[in-house]
């Protein structure tokens, strides 16, 4: 059964948003791939949108913050936003901080039921990580974001996690996953 919503058709049972978050190098996109693999829904991850811009950008040097990181999170909330509309389950993954996931996930709870994945891993795991990746990578300023790390900024201390209502998971990704990828599945299908 459907009704007419202002922005078109909305499910009397409405999808789930799973918002997988943390800081860089947390284990955020591996597992947001296994976990949309595991639900059959789509994964929406904002570091795919912005690679894709820099490709169409052509000879793209990344910076923080610069306008194709704007571009590219602008895009994510309107995809995810398109999609929750039509009532497509989505599992969500960014490193974004609590002042911009809640006032983008606000609006969204009136169409969707948001669920929160908390990703956790140490300091140094997460530079490895972030290290092996800068080699793959053509739109993300890693080598800044290392070299930050490397003169101790305080990036994982002062990381300000997404806080809103909503029912939410902590997972270690150190060493796999704690929870188990079962019992987070588990958590993102809950009703």
């Amino acid at each position: 059964m459907f009704a007419v919503g202002h922005h078109g058709l909305v499910s009397s049972n409405v999808p789930t948003l799973v918002v997988v978050s943390g800081p860089a190098g947390s284990g955020k996109t591996t597992l947001a791939h296994r976990l949309a693999t595991a639900v059959a829904c789509p994964a929406i991850i904002r570091d795919e949108i912005k690679e894709g811009m820099a490709h169409t950008a052509g000879n793209y040097k990344p910076e923080v913050a610069d306008d194709l990181a704007l571009r590219a999170s602008s895009t994510f909330f309107e995809a995810l936003r398109f999609l929750i509309e039509r009532g497509v389950t989505v599992i969500a993954e960014a490193a974004f901080q609590d002042h911009v996931w809640t006032p983008n996930l606000v609006p969204l709870t009136l169409v969707a039921e948001i669920r929160v994945i908390q990703c956790h891993t140490d300091p140094d795991t997460a530079t490895d990580r972030i290290a092996e990746r800068a080699a793959t990578r053509q739109a993300h300023p890693d080598r800044v974001l290392r070299a930050a790390l490397q003169q101790d900024d305080g990036y994982f201390s002062g990381f300000r996690r997404v806080v809103i209502d909503a029912p939410t998971l902590d997972v270690d990704t150190t060493n796999g996953y704690m929870p188990t990828l079962d019992e987070i599945v588990a958590f993102a299908q809950a009703r």
